[in-house]
């Protein structure tokens, strides 16, 4: 346990000092946009911040690797190179894209590459864990297997950058993930022999550490964004944690639950769930628009809470219930016994009420000023109110009555002129 708590502070010390310098740079070289329309943040804010996250990933894994315990779990499977390796890959092709911008699909080939580098060092899922009664685990080949790892680990990656859209938002949630993840590996730790699950919550305890010494700068009002550096780096390791753990015998976890075999499958669905829904409406909204799936939009989650009149605060910290709500709710039925029909039926009914809630209808007064987020200053007091123009997608806000014209007389004419603000 020590050990993993001390990865942990590693990594966050690491993430943490080096954000200042990290942003200076990005300030420097102008990774600093203006402003979209999408956007919730007023004011340009320099990207760049998964450069310190990727310090803090090799720092805390170099260190975990000459502990005890994790070092020699870690030094057989070469998960610490196998991650250093796809986490720069992937943070260079962020990088480009925070700075330069870069097309979907050659962004999407990174990702790729990033995953293909896991597998070449043997980071990927070997079997698919079933029941007995569904007719036990079933063996992947080689080929097999590369697909089903670089699906995952691609389809992560993305799931965490569409949820990045407020501050604090992907940091908070994937750092909850992380949590329930390390604490499952922990319980399987206790009953299975094996240097997976210790490699797993080795590498959730890092990227605790990472999301842990981010988000000071990050949560609102933030002082830097990750960017897609920061957004697909986290993805990445949390994918590459939910690949490791999977156990090597589910017939060794019996003692855990009736339905063992299947909780390395229902612990992705469980700690994805917010990203993944996030992911799949959106690319439903968008192709059913005509657009491309990966064309931007302000139609996510998070966008549609803020519509219904909640602070951006507030609206990150719900974002974190319903994660830790997901997340903790399977690792808790995990250890006591409970019909594995409960589970899925809790998870959609979960689902419903979160749908619900974003579903225009359901927005109050709060509905009709939420395109004036991202020109006012946020707080916990409430929504924002204030006449803005309305942004393309959102509740057409009312425009005030233009300011009155003043006359000037001269002789008998009457010559009307309009004055502007700030014009003499």
């Amino acid at each position: 346990m020590r050990e993993y708590m001390f990865m942990a502070l590693v990594a966050a010390a690491m993430t943490y000092l080096l954000v200042p310098l990290v942003r200076r740079f990005a300030i420097r070289i102008g990774a600093m946009p203006e402003v979209r329309d999408r956007d919730v943040h007023t004011t340009p804010t320099p990207r760049l911040g998964g450069l310190a996250m990727y310090g803090g990933l090799v720092l805390g894994l170099l260190v975990a690797s000459q502990l005890p315990k994790t070092g020699e779990a870690l030094g057989q499977d070469k998960t610490v190179i196998a991650l250093i390796a796809a986490g720069a890959l992937i943070t260079l092709t962020g990088f480009l894209d925070d700075w330069w911008g870069m097309d979907a699909f050659i962004k999407l080939g990174g990702q790729i590459a990033a995953a293909g580098v896991l597998v070449y060092f043997d980071l990927r899922l070997t079997y698919i864990p079933l029941p007995q009664s569904w007719g036990g685990s079933t063996g992947l080949d080689y080929t097999l297997s590369t697909v089903i790892t670089i699906m995952v680990v691609v389809v992560t990656i993305n799931a965490v950058n569409f949820v990045d859209g407020l501050d604090g938002l992907a940091a908070g949630i994937v750092g909850i993930a992380a949590v329930a993840t390390w604490t499952y590996s922990i319980f399987l730790d206790q009953v299975v022999d094996g240097n997976r699950i210790n490699a797993t919550a080795a590498i959730t305890a890092v990227l605790i550490g990472m999301c842990l010494g981010f988000l000071p700068h990050n949560f609102h009002p933030a002082k830097i964004f990750m960017g897609d550096t920061g957004a697909m780096l986290i993805g990445l390791v949390l994918a590459s944690s939910l690949v490791t753990v999977t156990p090597v015998d589910p017939s060794t976890i019996e003692g855990i639950n009736k339905f063992p075999a299947i909780l390395p499958l229902l612990l992705p669905v469980a700690v994805m769930v917010l990203p993944l829904t996030d992911l799949i409406t959106a690319v439903v909204r968008r192709t059913s628009w005509g657009m491309s799936p990966f064309a931007p939009d302000r139609g996510h989650l998070h966008h549609r809470l803020l519509d219904i009149g909640h602070s951006h605060r507030r609206t990150v910290l719900i974002m974190y219930a319903w994660t830790s709500l997901f997340a903790f709710g399977l690792v808790g039925m995990s250890v006591v016994t409970v019909p594995v029909i409960l589970f899925p039926v809790v998870i959609l009914l979960a689902l419903g009420v979160l749908v619900l809630m974003a579903l225009p209808r359901w927005r109050g007064r709060g509905g009709a000023h939420a395109a004036t987020r991202k020109d006012q200053p946020d707080d916990d007091d409430g929504p924002a109110t204030g006449p803005m123009p309305p942004i393309r997608g959102d509740t057409p806000v009312v425009r005030q009555p233009p300011p009155p014209v003043q006359q000037r007389t001269s002789s008998e004419d009457t010559a009307v002129i309009p004055v502007f603000p700030g014009r003499s």
